[in-house]
């Protein structure tokens, strides 16, 4: 029985890739029953008892049906008959071709929160047009100002668009619909954009922006875009790096007696712009002098906002998330834990990503489903089981 604040509401998500995925994890997460739908091609045979290794799938059943099958439109609106949510990833009218497109799916549950996922949303010009996170957070203003100075634009891997202008705004815009439906008792479809929200994910720029403390047109020169000498990464002496985030004054003031640059005068010159480039050329030459792991341990502990910049593998060793169980092992794969944590509903560990029509027989049964209309089901290609 799954655990956390989500749990008993019951969502259908229709298999897709990225933002979806990440906010049926999330949902999933905290307690929420989630039945994927996968195609019935792609299931294979039987399940293989090798783990799943796309952590984003854990914590759900997998169901496999064919929707271009007149009786897979059929079978997935019993299903949502008994749901709370569904979440959906295809370009803006597939679903309406397969017969599961909102009016259909709140027609047969009015109080279905539909989720709609996509790069550019449910209208405007370039609804219908491919994409990806880079294209999206392009458009969107922000690809632009991750950027040293004079360098190109750098994309933040797909974490801006995909994640958290995607599948979190998603899964957020899904609790928000099933709250307002407890008191409405009506569901309604949520468009979530990635290029709305890696829009809004900005919004402390444009606030900047506004005041005259964010140069749009100058990337790498503001205080949190590598711009200062005391908000950005630096090499150490074994080629790892470091990164300093010694904004505040007081924690500024203990970086450099940390690292003895204090003995500097011009370092003293905190906020004057004008000498952020060379008092960058200072820092760097100090830092250089250590390893990276001598200068975490002379950072160890204080206030000066410095950590050592670590890989994934090395993230799941560090004692601070050792000791919080930041991550997790779930069948001998390494994953982050569920985030984030209630005092009162506390989630559980997620149950290992299932692999296509892994549980069909099984979903079936819990929605109603007679056996021997299950086999027929199976029989007659509508659904897979592996």
């Amino acid at each position: 029985m799954s655990k956390g604040p989500l749990a008993g509401i019951r969502i259908i998500e229709i298999a897709g890739i990225g933002p979806g995925p990440f906010a049926a994890m999330m949902l999933a997460d905290m307690g929420a029953e989630v039945i994927r739908v996968d195609r019935a091609q792609a299931v294979r045979g039987p399940a293989p008892e090798a783990a799943n290794w796309d952590v984003m799938l854990r914590g759900r059943r997998n169901l496999a049906i064919d929707l271009k099958n007149d009786r897979g439109a059929v079978t997935l609106l019993r299903l949502i008959e008994r749901s709370d949510a569904l979440i959906e990833g295809f370009r803006p009218g597939v679903m309406e071709r397969l017969g599961v497109g909102p009016d259909v799916c709140l027609a047969r549950n009015p109080r279905l929160v539909y989720g709609r996922m996509t790069g550019w949303g449910q209208d405007g010009p370039l609804a219908s047009a491919a994409g990806h996170d880079i294209n999206y957070i392009a458009l969107a203003g922000s690809l632009a100002h991750f950027a040293r100075r004079g360098e190109a634009p750098v994309p933040p891997l797909n974490m801006v668009g995909d994640f958290g202008g995607g599948g979190l705004m998603l899964a957020f815009g899904i609790v928000c619909a099933l709250l307002e439906a407890r008191t409405s008792g009506k569901g309604q479809v949520v468009d979530a954009a990635m290029v709305d929200g890696a829009a809004a994910l900005m919004a402390m720029f444009w606030a900047f922006k506004n005041v005259g403390m964010f140069d749009e047109n100058a990337p790498g020169t503001n205080l949190l875009d590598t711009g200062a000498h005391f908000y950005d990464t630096y090499e150490c002496s074994d080629g790892k790096y470091l990164a300093v985030g010694a904004i505040e004054p007081q924690f500024y003031a203990l970086f450099l007696q940390l690292t003895g640059l204090d003995a500097d005068p011009e370092m003293a010159a905190q906020m004057d712009r004008a000498k952020w480039p060379a008092l960058k050329v200072k820092v760097a030459r100090r830092i250089k002098e250590k390893t990276r792991d001598e200068w975490a341990k002379v950072f160890s502990g204080t206030d000066a906002c410095v950590a050592p910049v670590l890989t994934m593998s090395e993230a799941t060793q560090f004692p601070h998330n050792v000791e919080r169980g930041t991550f997790i092992e779930i069948d001998g794969v390494v994953q982050p834990a569920p985030a984030p944590r209630f005092s009162r509903t506390a989630t559980s560990t997620p149950s290992r990503p299932a692999h296509p029509g892994e549980h069909t027989r099984e979903v079936l049964l819990d929605a109603g489903f007679e056996s021997s209309e299950i086999e027929e089901l199976i029989s007659g290609g509508v659904v897979a089981d592996a």
